[in-house]
């Protein structure tokens, strides 16, 4: 450490895409930092906020890709505060949910380092919300479950299954390479003709969505030749957004 250096981390949440919603209090964190750490999906015109000076360095993965493990990516904290003074560590949605944070808070207060968190917008609730469908509504919705489709084993989640046998709305991210399985699941608990949405690239100017039922999503999602990034919705709640209604009204004619 070189002298008059204090080093700190600051995780910050940088929202589900749209660089707009940030929160101010993660724009005034990039005004301080001296150096940038950000992930693949970082809206990059977020970058402006730091200073000029602020080094500015790339550490996201992306699917199947061997590059930055998040082993490397703890050790550059670290090496950056000790070198550097104040590190931001810009992650897309918030930094808890889904984003291994924590494991980085964890690895980073090994040294001594003085670490602090300031929350984003979780794609899980905005990305749905930006579409109109409500994660709960009364009188349709009581709870909303947000799960993970893959587990660190590259498993279907469990809590799936259990998620699949109750009434609320359940949201579900890094799940699209597991669709079939997530449909299959539903399908055993009698779930068919529960409407369900996928949404790719919520919140940014490629945002693409298709809906429909258990039943039939898979069909919709290969004609419509959407992919990952996409956040998965299950539940009533689907066609009570304004956008998709006439989705619905139209398999009710048919």
């Amino acid at each position: 450490m070189t002298g008059g250096v204090k080093p700190k981390l600051t995780l910050v949440g940088a929202g589900p895409g749209d660089p707009e919603l940030i929160t101010l209090k993660g724009i005034l964190a990039l005004g301080k930092a001296d150096v940038v750490l950000y992930d693949a999906l970082v809206d990059k015109s977020l970058l402006k906020h730091a200073t000029e000076n602020a080094i500015k360095v790339f550490v996201g993965k992306r699917h199947g890709s061997k590059m930055n493990p998040q082993e490397e990516t703890n050790k550059l904290i670290v090496e950056y505060a000790l070198k550097y003074g104040h590190v931001v560590r810009l992650k897309g949605g918030d930094p808890f949910v889904f984003g291994r944070g924590a494991e980085e808070i964890d690895y980073v207060q090994q040294f001594g380092i003085e670490t602090e968190v300031v929350p984003g917008i979780t794609s899980s609730v905005a990305v749905p919300a930006l579409q109109g469908i409500p994660v709960t509504k009364r009188g349709v919705s009581e709870s909303f479950w947000v799960i993970t489709g893959t587990t660190s084993s590259g498993q279907l989640s469990r809590d799936i299954k259990i998620a699949a046998q109750s009434t609320a709305t359940v949201v579900i991210l890094m799940g699209t390479r597991k669709l079939r399985e997530i449909v299959d699941e539903f399908s055993l608990n009698g779930k068919e003709d529960t409407p369900i949405a996928l949404i790719q690239n919520g919140t940014t100017d490629a945002e693409r969505i298709v809906a429909g039922y258990i039943c039939n999503i898979e069909e919709k999602v290969h004609s419509s030749g959407i992919g990952a990034p996409a956040v998965i919705i299950v539940g009533d709640v689907v066609r009570e957004s304004p956008k998709l209604m006439e989705i619905y009204r139209e398999a009710i004619r048919v």
